[in-house]
């Protein structure tokens, strides 16, 4: 197992040199998406509207961070869990993502799609999300704010800790 710093806006170029169980210390830009973002985001591709940022290249955290405490950047923000998006990643993984985050293992359908289209998926660490929230610098709503938690934000992690969970040749963390 390896360390590797990173920054979101080459990690799709670096994704060959990560292997399952590296450690990924990531600062740079990161969306948050759950569920019903992941639902909307993929209503405006059928209809052909203006997504709220590119997926091309994009890392897409799936968290719901809690209401902002006051003097803070963004509540707690652990990951939630990813099987809940598998229907949804393969047509992004398609249209360019480079990484998603989450926790928990992904549908083998997600794991083709993250070995054809050469991207990475990362793990942090669940139940930890006061901690994960010390390492983003900045959070703005940025689409779906009728969402509450679950709205579209863009973060700026600063060295957030992360597992290669399955990287892009289809080594699975959770199979070893």
């Amino acid at each position: 197992m390896n360390t590797y710093s990173l920054n979101t806006n080459t990690l799709k170029e670096k994704c060959h040199i990560l292997k399952s169980g590296d450690r990924v210390i990531l600062s740079g830009t990161v969306y948050t998406a759950r569920d019903a973002a992941h639902s909307r985001i993929i209503k405006s591709l059928d209809e052909g509207k203006q997504l709220p940022f590119s997926i091309n290249g994009a890392t897409i955290y799936y968290a719901g961070p809690t209401p902002t405490p006051e003097n803070m950047v963004i509540g707690s923000c652990g990951p939630t869990t990813s099987k809940r998006m598998d229907s949804f990643s393969p047509r992004l993984l398609d249209m360019g993502l480079a990484c998603m985050i989450g926790k928990g293992e992904r549908s083998q359908e997600v794991i083709d799609s993250i070995v054809k289209n050469k991207a990475i998926y990362l793990c942090a660490i669940g139940g930890a999300g006061a901690l994960a929230a010390k390492h983003i610098k900045k959070c703005e709503v940025i689409a779906y704010s009728d969402l509450g938690c679950e709205s579209v934000k863009k973060l700026e992690f600063d060295n957030f800790p992360l597992t290669v969970a399955i990287d892009c040749y289809g080594n699975n963390i959770f199979k070893k």
